[in-house]
């Protein structure tokens, strides 16, 4: 049992959980898809850190089954990640080039041929059922309940924020992070270029800025210096930590460190990825689901990136098919394998379990 505050907290400012009650001010990433597991949640709780699901693309009954199953593996707080869509913005950006949805999958035709299936026909807009979702939270409350891709209205937060939970929205410039306090939120996950996987820009077309983790976190703390918040990306050992706090984050958000821990749920295949020194770089791409995501730099997304369009999610379903043959055919060229830009500092701490990562990294930092 870990001296941690209890779960669902009782609602009031003062009283809804925050970076400074952790015992270590650490994140477990919210990596959606499988990575972050039940078991991860638990193992960073051990250590006195926060775990999230990362429901992105799941319905609500599912993140309901994620949410019994985090409270069947451990006692302590947890939050969940929840995808912000918008249907408006999506539809803007397939109006920009109404082809382009088309093109790509015409040029992806070579890809599903070679490992024998089908792209996804006619991919439709979903907003991964986000308002049962919601809907969910308020009815079931948990510790902390995240946003990425967006800025939640005020209501959205005051619901949840009256049930007992801190409202985090992850943001990736100071605009954003000022919108994100103006609509009520607790704290921020301030997201650098740095960070693996999706970056969390709020609108599809938009081209991230390359800010480094300090760097961002620096101008965000500039910019609002009472807010709580804590810096995501490319924070893979002691020293990275030890420069986002004293760049003025509250704590960090930990993500391609623990995905070789054995509590990760993490492929065979993107486990030996991301040891592999035969990969030279990661950087971020639209290529598979049309948002920018940071990435190794395989075949596929050397080929497809220059021609990928934005168009979020439909690429996302467009190549669905294909992304899940090729990771089950063991074929590394294709799937996406997420990293960090500081992923090479991570072989440190590959099979080591997840609650000493998150210690050795935070004690590291601040001793």
């Amino acid at each position: 049992m870990t001296d941690r505050p209890t779960e669902n907290p009782t609602a009031g400012p003062s009283s809804r959980l925050r970076p400074a009650d952790l015992r270590r001010a650490v994140i477990g990433a919210p990596m959606a898809g499988g990575p972050t597991t039940p078991e991860l949640i638990a193992a960073v709780a051990e250590a006195g850190g926060l775990g999230m699901i990362g429901s992105g693309y799941l319905d609500a009954a599912a993140t309901r089954e994620e949410i019994a199953r985090v409270r069947a593996a451990t006692d302590a707080p947890f939050g969940v990640n929840v995808f912000l869509v918008d249907r408006a913005d999506s539809d803007a950006a397939l109006a920009a080039d109404p082809g382009a949805l088309a093109r790509y999958a015409e040029a992806l035709t070579p890809v599903a041929e070679r490992l024998g299936i089908t792209l996804a026909e006619n991919p439709e807009f979903s907003d991964f059922d986000q308002e049962a979702t919601l809907a969910a939270l308020v009815a079931d409350p948990v510790a902390v309940v995240s946003f990425t891709f967006g800025i939640p209205d005020p209501d959205t937060v005051r619901a949840l924020q009256a049930a007992g939970t801190a409202v985090v929205v992850t943001v990736a410039t100071v605009e954003d992070a000022r919108r994100a306090v103006a609509a009520g939120a607790d704290w921020l996950s301030v997201q650098s270029a740095e960070a693996g996987g999706h970056r969390s820009t709020t609108t599809i077309g938009e081209t991230p800025d390359g800010a480094t983790t300090v760097e961002l976190v620096g101008a965000v703390r500039a910019a609002l210096p009472e807010v709580p918040f804590v810096a995501a990306g490319g924070i893979c050992s002691s020293q990275a930590v030890a420069a986002a706090l004293e760049a003025g984050a509250d704590g960090v958000q930990l993500g391609t460190v623990l995905l070789r821990t054995p509590e990760a749920g993490t492929s065979t295949l993107h486990r030996a990825a991301l040891g592999d020194p035969r990969f030279g770089e990661s950087r971020p791409t639209r290529c598979y689901t049309g948002r920018y995501a940071r990435a190794l730099v395989n075949d596929f997304v050397a080929r497809y990136d220059p021609i990928a369009p934005a168009a979020y999610p439909h690429l996302h379903v467009l190549t669905g098919p294909m992304r899940r043959a090729a990771a089950q055919a063991g074929d590394r060229d294709i799937p996406p394998l997420w990293a960090g830009s500081a992923w090479r500092e991570a072989d440190a701490y590959a099979d080591r379990p997840a609650a000493e990562v998150v210690a050795e990294l935070w004690d590291g930092a601040r001793g």
